[in-house]
């Protein structure tokens, strides 16, 4: 056979294969009409199915954070038929504008895949719902869990899940329209660990919108993986007493495991319920929370930035101690001509001026540390003892960002030279343009976690660790690795000088922070007063017990309250007891702290300031 007789068998077997899949096709589609029924009645659906999202304990296996169940009602527009407006509005409790509006953006979105027509319905809610959606071809029920917060604490320090922009959506090809991410605190630093991984799974529905099983018995589904656990570190008994403790009050607690650098309690008051910030409710939630005058979303742990107070004289005292520029036994008097101070006997060591909190004394330290005749200029001395003065406060982690496991915290301020150079000129200032900086005050702002840092920092004699609040992902025992620990320039010998000030401050006679005692506990603490211009001063305490052998050190802040002594050394003396001993041996105190409302006070005592201005 020639080439040209191949050619034309070649070319006749095509065309009657082709005439046989034309003819099987007509015969099919035209004559058996039995494919075409099924088509009709039976179509295919992805349906995806959300992987439950990691539990979240305390440190003693309580949950923090759980799941429930809740639904979605979802809509593929070109299967929608005959739809009954007004049913359906009834039905799932959605306006009508709302009903038609939503269902031109699914259309606008896509006319074949499934878009979200309404959220998160409750799971008995859903129950009421699921028996009628049948009749509306084109919609059906997707699960999926929410967050719930068993213990109604930690709002800032958990977060909360929130549905995904745009942005994020072409950002991050994981996410979808109509998906959930954690918006601050840790449901947002471990976003990844705790979403787990959707899968899909292929379904076969019939015309009455029924689940007629699996497309080819699940050959293409995708499992789902859930999301991994945290454990944190926080007891849920001192983080609750806390919260309460707060209440009706500006300010925070953070408490600290100083061997760990762990964090034990995490407070900002004003707070809210975290169960606010759940659900269809979330964003009408959301928009009042935003318009309280209060402030609840604001997270003072870890942003807000004040002065010191007194608390930053420890520093001081540690860092003119390394420098040689004072002994222990160095004394001054309290010359209330150089910086104001209340009344005490003259402070003749350093011990006692930490117990006295006096101001002149500290006065006289930093004067020393910045004028050290390093230089006949005065102006430069002071540039360099300044710069050596800074180096020491970074070192004790002021001034920076706590490397932290939580978004959004702040690192407060130490100023430099660079700083004063550019407020006043260069070699136009000099430790008497400085020198309010010496008890806390100036230009000094930490937040918090930087004092409770310093309590950790006292309590080790010399180091801490960085603060993380997530102590095991996946499995308790998992432990985190790689939290790395910090030493001061200050040799570790002067620590012990400085724990015995601060334990005298509580244990002793003329100590401001007497309402700190825990009846068997040595506790070691600082009071601090930071000026407040706009009211009442703001009250600082930290501390940390026991004495021997820490095992928690802490930081209040109490807004427009006064001394230290008298609101914050108290509310940290009761978190520190709980921690330690599992009770509170001073219920009376407890009591008065949490029926003290000092935000109503201080708001009295604005009113009562602006009317003498009147006058």
């Amino acid at each position: 056979m020639n080439f040209d007789d191949r050619k034309f068998v070649l070319i006749a077997a095509v065309l009657f294969v082709c005439a046989v899949f034309v003819l099987r096709l007509f015969y099919v589609q035209v004559i058996d009409d039995q494919w075409s029924k099924k088509a009709a009645n039976i179509s295919q659906r992805t349906v995806t199915v959300f992987p439950s999202r990691g539990l979240v304990y305390d440190r003693k296996g309580r949950l923090l954070t759980a799941n429930t169940p809740v639904y979605d009602i979802m809509v593929v527009p070109r299967e929608v038929k005959g739809l009954d407006t007004v049913a359906l509005s009834q039905l799932i409790g959605v306006p009508m504008a709302d009903v038609r509006k939503r269902l031109n953006d699914a259309k606008t979105y896509s006319t074949y895949k499934p878009s979200i027509f309404e959220k998160q319905i409750p799971a008995d809610q859903y129950a009421s719902i699921a028996v009628h959606l049948h009749n509306f071809k084109g919609f059906y029920g997707q699960s999926r869990t929410l967050r719930t917060y068993p213990a109604h604490v930690a709002a800032h320090m958990l977060g909360y899940l929130s549905e995904v922009d745009a942005r994020k959506v072409e950002q991050d090809p994981y996410y979808k329209s109509g998906d959930v991410i954690g918006v601050g605190g840790i449901e947002s630093y471990y976003e990844r660990e705790l979403r787990g991984k959707r899968g899909v799974r292929y379904m076969l529905v019939d015309v009455h919108n029924n689940m007629k099983g699996r497309f080819k018995d699940g050959m293409y589904d995708t499992l789902s993986v859930e999301g991994k656990d945290l454990y944190t570190s926080i007891d849920l008994e001192v983080q609750a007493l806390g919260e309460r403790l707060m209440k009706g009050k500006k300010g925070s607690i953070v408490a600290l495991d100083p061997k760990t650098g762990e964090i034990i309690a995490l407070v900002t008051s004003p707070t809210y319920d975290p169960e606010l910030l759940v659900g269809r409710v979330r964003n009408i939630n959301y928009r009042m929370l935003q318009k309280d005058s209060l402030d609840p979303l604001f997270d003072r742990a870890l942003q807000a930035q004040y002065p010191p107070g007194s608390i930053f004289k420890i520093v001081q005292s540690l860092t003119a101690l390394q420098e040689g520029v004072i002994t222990p036994q160095t004394g001054f008097p309290c010359n209330k001509a150089l910086v104001g101070c209340h009344n005490h006997p003259n402070a003749g060591s350093v011990e006692q001026a930490i117990q006295f909190s006096c101001n002149p004394y500290f006065y006289q330290v930093f004067k020393r540390e910045i004028e050290q005749d390093k230089d006949p200029d005065r102006f430069k001395d002071a540039a360099i003892g300044l710069a050596e003065w800074k180096e020491y406060m970074l070192s004790f982690g002021l001034g920076q960002r706590p490397a932290l496991d939580l978004p959004a915290a702040k690192g407060g301020s130490i100023p430099g030279v660079d700083f004063y150079n550019k407020m006043y000129g260069k070699e136009a200032w000099a430790f008497s343009t400085i020198y309010s900086l010496s008890i806390g005050q100036g230009e000094v702002l930490v937040v918090p976690m930087q004092m409770a840092n310093l309590a950790s920092t006292f309590a080790n004699r010399g180091y801490f660790y960085d603060p993380h609040v997530v102590r095991a992902i996946g499995h308790p025992d998992s432990l985190k690795t790689g939290i790395e620990r910090h030493t001061t320039k200050v040799d570790g010998k002067w620590f012990d000088l400085v724990a015995e000030g601060m334990r005298r401050v509580v244990e002793e006679a003329g100590g401001t922070a007497r309402r700190a005692r825990i009846p068997g506990i040595t506790v070691c603490g600082k009071t601090g007063t930071a000026q407040n211009p706009q009211g009442k001063d703001h009250a600082v305490f930290i501390a940390f017990a026991p004495m021997e052998d820490p095992k928690i050190a802490i930081a209040v802040y109490v807004e427009n309250s006064g001394a230290g002594g008298t609101w914050a050394a108290p509310i940290a003396s009761l978190c520190m007891e709980q921690f330690l001993t599992d009770s509170i041996s001073r219920p009376e105190i407890a009591k008065e702290l949490m029926e003290t409302d000092l935000i109503a006070t201080e708001k009295n005592y604005v009113k009562f300031i602006s009317k003498r201005r009147k006058r």
